[in-house]
């Protein structure tokens, strides 16, 4: 009777913790989560670098106000009380904090976008696209990433230009996450061959993922790796190819991790652990125990273990979480890694925006060694941002 009760009861167990991993969409990730726990472990003999960038999906029509005056007010903020937070600090280049504004196509305006360019011209970060569509089609997308590309450049001065081609070419998050039609609902993109057009339009790099517990969120996680557009079938990008050393590109797409983990230091029901999906908001304050999990997350470009990549993201202009990330608990944020991951030997600490970051993952893919810091303009130049006051 006893060893049936236990049988019941770890099926009981089993069938509850199966019923989690569903609802939260953990299916699909879990395997990829379990298999990285090893390599998680590994530390290199050698000091590592930690590439430290936030992704902003910037969206001063959040809510979709009917006064311009909150879509100021929102810009303003940040105008303002940025520069006084990030000041503070730097890392070991001496850089400030970089922050990385994905701007959506659909809710541009020259104002804002000339109030962002002067942050950047400041060295703050940089300006790159986002977009949310729905039921579009591909003439439509084309027209839309091009046309937003040249209204950034020639407006703002933002984005870089391709030193072989000479043709613009921008970083990318998609809106609500639906990168490649994956929203299993069908909402939200509308096009099965969208890789295939952001390569044709000149998009050097993702940024959307992670995005779990959304059903968007694709089964290869805590990497930087090339996915291959099937353009009759939607989610090309659930798996491809890592980033190595010595090792082409492939594909048609390069897209960037943040860190997925899970937290169990932080229980829910004092049973399970929250998901940690690199978000920064109001009730995901960047305390010093996701600091550690995002460092832990290890994700580098295969054969560079030394070179840590941590991207997080945003959302900016929402009300209730610009106190998270123009206070205390972003500043918080940054003097835990400056004290405690920048030490010289064991870690050093590089500030970096998506742009920079992209530029040093295709060094660490050419075999290129030391330290990080000189390849922030590898292959794609710094902007010249445009302020018209």
């Amino acid at each position: 009777m006893l060893i049936l009760t236990l049988l019941l009861l770890s099926f009981c167990g089993i069938a509850a913790f199966l019923f989690i991993l569903k609802k939260k969409n953990m299916l699909n990730w879990m395997p990829q989560y379990v298999s990285q726990y090893g390599k998680r472990n590994k530390k290199p003999n050698e000091p590592i670098h930690l590439l430290f960038s936030i992704v902003d999906h910037y969206e001063p029509q959040w809510g979709k106000p009917n006064d311009i005056e909150v879509e100021r007010s929102r810009v303003d903020r940040w105008l303002n009380d940025y520069p006084k937070m990030a000041k503070k600090h730097q890392d070991a280049d001496g850089f400030y904090p970089q922050h990385t504004f994905f701007y959506p196509e659909e809710e541009y305006r020259y104002e804002h976008l000339n109030k962002i360019a002067d942050l950047c011209k400041q060295g703050f970060g940089e300006i790159e696209l986002h977009l949310h569509h729905h039921n579009d089609t591909e003439d439509n997308l084309r027209n839309l990433l091009t046309t937003f590309c040249e209204t950034l450049h020639n407006d703002h001065g933002a984005l870089s230009k391709d030193p072989e081609t000479g043709e613009l070419v921008y970083a990318f998050i998609h809106g609500n996450w639906a990168l490649d039609n994956c929203d299993p609902t069908g909402n939200n993109c509308g096009i099965n061959n969208e890789l295939l057009i952001l390569k044709e339009t000149g998009c050097y790099a993702d940024f959307t993922f992670p995005s779990a517990p959304h059903p968007t969120q694709p089964s290869t996680i805590n990497s930087i790796y090339y996915a291959k557009d099937d353009p009759l079938a939607p989610n090309s990008h659930n798996t491809g190819v890592t980033a190595k050393v010595k090792q082409k590109p492939w594909g048609d797409l390069l897209l960037i991790n943040g860190p997925l983990m899970l937290n169990w230091k932080k229980l829910k029901k004092g049973i399970f652990p929250q998901i940690e999906n690199s978000d920064l908001r109001s009730g995901m304050e960047p305390t010093n125990d996701r600091v550690d999990l995002w460092v832990k997350s290890n994700i580098h470009v295969e054969g560079r273990p030394e070179w840590r990549f941590i991207k997080l993201h945003t959302h900016g202009t929402q009300e209730k979480d610009m106190d998270v990330l123009l206070g205390k608990p972003i500043d918080d944020m940054f003097s835990y890694l400056e004290n405690t991951y920048n030490d010289g030997t064991n870690y050093v600490l590089h500030y970096v925006n998506s742009r920079e970051m992209y530029n040093i993952v295709k060094a660490a893919e050419d075999g290129k060694t030391g330290n990080p810091n000189q390849y922030r303009d590898y292959i794609l130049p710094r902007p010249q941002f445009k302020v018209n006051y």
